[in-house]
């Protein structure tokens, strides 16, 4: 019987707290994007970089991860080119 009596209180309690907490959230949260940085190579540097990739050994592993580190600064490009939410 106790029980019973216990359940009848907390039931208006776990109501009036859950309209306080739903009340706050009016308006909906706009997420902050970051973009990374995107490191500027000047042409000397593309240049060696460029002969050096040509002297790897076929199926290196470097290649993979210049070809993985290109799309990520494409990426960071497209991101830091997005328009600005008002």
């Amino acid at each position: 019987m106790q029980r019973t009596a216990c359940s009848k209180r907390a039931l208006p309690l776990l109501v009036i707290a859950t309209l306080s907490l739903t009340a706050c959230a009016t308006a909906p949260s706009r997420p902050v994007v970051v973009c990374p940085p995107v490191a500027a190579y000047d042409r000397a540097f593309q240049a060696r970089l460029a002969d050096e990739i040509q002297r790897l050994p076929p199926g290196a592993a470097l290649e993979q991860a210049m070809l993985d580190y290109a799309r990520l600064r494409d990426q960071a490009r497209a991101c830091g080119n997005r328009p600005k939410a008002p």
